[in-house]
Formats: structure tokens, sequence, C-alpha cells
């Protein structure tokens, strides 16, 4: 049985991959770590193992992964697009030398695969905007973006030079009820619903007309899984796969929302976010994930704005 470990797990992605994972593997089987304890890693303690990680700390991760076996690892740790802005070299390290001492590790230690996500944030403004393709120009000029571009040669050189399994999704704005934002350009689109409910009143950090990529959650967690159980001989993408379900614009998520909660009024003040969002692509060409190993999204815009308002609101309750 492989035993897996998730490096960034009371993240958005971590806090619900977790539970995800064990339901397939069992709750022994799947470790989860983070830099401090919070009331997410708590409650993924509850459900199985958990390990206090700071993912600079070479020796830590070595320990760890020596002491549970470990066979894969996802790793989740980033600083995300806004934060990254405002701490370049902080964010450069965190996100790039994290990076190196996890595919170090597995190359030392011949793990059977290793998980890490891509963004749209790696494409840049000379990359085609509409139904951006898996190879296209690649010019990213925010900090973040130029860590996931230079990641992703990184993890496919691992895979080229040393056989270390790597997989990876280039992964839109993803949409949770269950983590608050985490300081990505898309995270208007989680912001949103809460303040739908709490004030009445959204204050917009981007244009009205701003299109971008977006996914579900639960449809993010699916396409993880369904790639990291691919078989090897299906994969032709070493460095990170497309993958796309929404797009849509600040206006249209608005008007939404506003049919199921009519007293809604949103005000656009945009900032310095909507220079990174006029950055990215519009909307995104999946199809060789859609061929390759069977993706296809599950949740459409109507039903994803239902159950985000029906869980924000029995959340804050």
């Amino acid at each position: 049985m492989d035993k897996i470990l998730i490096i960034g797990c009371a993240g958005q992605i971590g806090s619900e991959l977790v539970p995800a994972l064990r339901k397939i593997y069992g709750n022994d089987n799947v470790i989860g770590s983070d830099i401090k304890t919070s009331p997410m890693t708590e409650e993924l303690a509850k459900g199985g193992p958990f390990e206090p990680l700071d993912v600079l700390n070479a020796a830590r991760l070595g320990e760890i992964v020596t002491k549970y076996r470990v066979t894969q690892i996802y790793h989740l740790v980033a600083v995300l697009s806004a934060l990254s802005e405002k701490d370049p070299r902080r964010a450069w390290q965190i996100n790039m030398d994290s990076l190196f001492n996890v595919l170090e590790l597995a190359r030392e230690k011949k793990l059977s695969k290793i998980f890490w996500p891509s963004s749209i944030g790696a494409f840049g403004p000379t990359t085609p905007r509409i139904a951006t393709p898996q190879m296209t120009v690649m010019e990213p000029n925010t900090v973040y973006g130029i860590s996931k571009l230079a990641g992703e040669r990184w993890v496919e050189y691992y895979w080229n030079k040393y056989s270390v399994d790597t997989r990876g999704i280039r992964y839109p704005g993803l949409i949770s009820y269950k983590t608050e934002p985490g300081g990505g350009t898309t995270d208007y689109a989680v912001d949103i619903f809460f303040e739908a409910i709490k004030s009445g009143h959204y204050k917009c950090f981007l244009k009205e007309d701003t299109h971008l990529p977006m996914m579900f959650m639960d449809d993010a967690i699916t396409g993880t899984i369904q790639l990291m159980e691919t078989g090897n001989e299906k994969l032709s993408i070493r460095s990170a796969y497309n993958l796309n379900s929404l797009s849509f614009s600040p206006s249209e998520l608005y008007e939404k929302i506003k049919k199921r909660i009519p007293h809604f009024r949103i005000e656009y003040k945009p900032d310095f976010r909507q220079g990174i969002a006029d950055s990215w692509p519009a909307s995104i060409d999946d199809s060789i994930a859609r061929k390759e190993w069977g993706w296809k999204p599950a949740y459409d815009l109507d039903k994803m704005v239902d159950i985000m308002l029906s869980e924000i609101k029995k959340k804050l309750a």
C-alpha cells in the first residue's frame, strides 16, 4: 500500500485533498504536514497522521519520509500571486527551494510519484488568451508565474534526467467554501460569496469584464487524483497539464449571485491585482488531459454558485 505525504495540508487544496485520499488509501496511509498547527491541521490530525513541517528544512522532510516509509508526495506549498509581489525574494525562496528539497529527496529515496501544482500564472501577457494551448509562448511577468514556469521545467528535468515520476496541473482559480482565500488574484471568486451573505456588498479588486479560468474545488480534487492514478504509459506531459472547467468575469458571477440574493450589490475598485489578471488566460484548452487521462469537469457555474451559497450560509451560521 502506498504511503502518501501531503505537504501544505492546511491550504486550500490540501484541506480537501487529504480527506479524499484517506477515503481511497485509508486514514493511516495519508500523512498531513504543515508549517504550523491550526484549526484545519487539528481537524485533519483527528482523521490520521499529522507532522509539523517546514519544507525548507530538508533534514526534517527526510525524517518524515523515512518514519512513515512514504512512497508518494503531494507538494502543495506556495506563496500565491498577490502575496509574492509584496515580498518577491521570500516568495522565490519558499516556492523554489521547497521544490528542490522534494525533488532531491524523491531522487535519493526513489519515491514512486511526486505531484507538484503549477498554475495559469505560468503564462504571461504574450500568451494567447483565448483557449490557451498546452504548448505555447510562456513569458510570465510576476514572481509567482516565474517560479511556476521554472518549477515546470525542473520537474520535467527530474523526470528526463533521473526518472523521477513527476506529475502536475496548471490549476485555474480554485473556488472552495472550506478555506479562506490565501492571497491569490482569483480569490475574489471566493470572497464575493462570503461578503454577499455577510454584508450584501462586495468591493471587487478586478474590473467587471475580467474573464479568468476557474474551477470548483471538487473538480480540482477529482482531476488531481485521476492524474496521479493514471498509468505512466498514457502520460506525455511531465511539466503540468492544462486543466479547464469554468470561465467567467466578476460581473457574470455577480449576476448569478444576485439572482439568489436580490439585495446584493457590487462595486469595482481595481488594484495592482488587475495587472496580474490581465497577463493571464481567459480560457484554457485542456484537450490533451481529456484525451490522455479522461479529464472531464462535473460542475457548471450555476451548480457551483448554489453549492457555495448553501455551504457558506451553514458555515457562517
